[in-house]
């Protein structure tokens, strides 16, 4: 534990003296990586995928808002949309302006969630998601975690439907138009991973503002265990399949995850807990005090000894 602290404290420091430098390199990297996995995923305009345009627009993301990012991004799922077929490409922009004009009005400061929601679900840690925004966020993380969600799924239908989206028969324009809504804002799947997310968060949110000891690793916990519950319960309810050695593993995952976080964001020591209790005109307060896990580093410093060999005469 010694040493894990010791670590985290010079990560502050660290972060602390090079922040100017670590922010718009954390930017460029979540750039990066929302661009190549979309050109990745659904490239169908080939004059775009080249990894130097997801280059240069990460660089200019790295100094702009994260938003700026997600807006980028929609850019590109539009321009590959419209090399698919003219009606996707409405129907995807239509789609995008909606979620965007209602997320840039309720949460307008969650723009890594709405990048990262995504990239879990391509990695298969979906569930990470809910947990960590339980922890470090709140109740409105729930608006981008629920359009990064969809994003996804967007990507995902239209990757696996490439042959009938591009499709150029008159009789498939009218479906066309309708399948990708049907299919994300009217899919039992996507309706009920959004809607056991926003629970998970919303329960680990409450447990881990509670003032019971140890409420941190409580609400951890409690989110994983009602995740696989939710999902488990939610497939049979609603006909969904879903992959029991997939939920549990992503969810176990998740949970380290959200251990690491929780230690570096958190992490106190529950033994040194102090209790004060005063009082004004008009109320008594009581107040719990837990002190926060710390370690002084030991400064380092080397001495250099320069050994110098005396030269000694001979006399004759």
């Amino acid at each position: 534990m010694t040493a894990l602290l010791e670590i985290k404290q010079r990560m502050k420091e660290f972060y602390a003296k090079y922040d100017i430098y670590i922010i718009p390199a954390v930017k460029f990297i979540l750039a990066m990586a929302a661009f190549l996995t979309i050109n990745s995923q659904i490239g169908f305009m080939e004059k775009i995928t080249s990894p130097v345009i997801s280059v240069l627009l990460a660089l200019l993301c790295s100094f702009l808002p994260v938003n700026m990012i997600a807006v980028f991004g929609s850019l590109l799922m539009c321009a590959h949309a419209f090399a698919l077929s003219l009606e996707v490409f409405a129907m995807t922009a239509g789609l995008l302006l909606i979620m965007y004009l209602l997320y840039f009005r309720v949460a307008p400061g969650q723009g890594y969630v709405l990048v990262l929601t995504p990239l879990a679900f391509l990695l298969q840690i979906p569930y990470v998601i809910p947990l960590v925004l339980g922890l470090v966020g709140g109740p409105v993380c729930a608006v981008p975690m629920a359009f990064g969600t969809m994003l996804y799924y967007l990507m995902y239908y239209m990757k696996t439907n490439e042959t009938m989206l591009s499709s150029t028969e008159t009789e498939g324009m009218a479906s066309r138009l309708t399948y990708l809504v049907e299919n994300v804002l009217n899919n039992k799947a996507v309706l009920m991973t959004i809607l056991i997310f926003a629970l998970v968060l919303m329960v680990v949110y409450a447990i881990h503002r509670m003032s019971t000891d140890y409420a941190w690793y409580m609400a951890i916990g409690s989110g994983a265990v009602l995740n696989v519950v939710l999902f488990l319960t939610g497939g049979l309810i609603m006909q969904v399949r879903i992959s029991l050695l997939g939920l549990v593993i992503g969810t176990a995952v998740s949970v380290l995850i959200a251990l690491l976080v929780e230690f570096f964001v958190f992490s106190v020591d529950y033994s040194r807990t102090e209790y004060a209790q005063f009082e004004d005109d008009e109320y008594y307060y009581y107040v719990k005090a837990v002190p926060k896990m710390s370690i002084a580093i030991p400064d380092k410093k080397v001495k250099k000894i320069n050994t110098r060999r005396r030269n000694t005469r001979r006399k004759h």
